[in-house]
């Protein structure tokens, strides 16, 4: 397996974690109070989110995307 796939596997790993904490921070009682008077998340809570997705993204590529040649020793 090339360096590439391993990094993304990693990263789609990372990605869903962070989205997982994110959605799990927008159940919490202080995220749901700011909703309701703002309508909105809390920034942290939607950097974890667009985060993770954004990191998920990459990982997927990285791993879809096929590595430019042979590596030479």
């Amino acid at each position: 397996m090339s360096p590439q796939r391993i990094v993304g596997i990693v990263l789609i790993v990372v990605g869903v974690v962070l989205a997982v904490v994110g959605f799990n921070a927008s159940d919490s009682v202080a995220d749901q109070v700011h909703e309701t008077f703002t309508g909105r998340f809390t920034d942290s809570t939607t950097w974890y989110i667009i985060g993770g997705i954004g990191v998920g993204l990459l990982g997927v590529l990285m791993v879809a995307i096929r590595g430019g040649g042979k590596a030479t020793a």
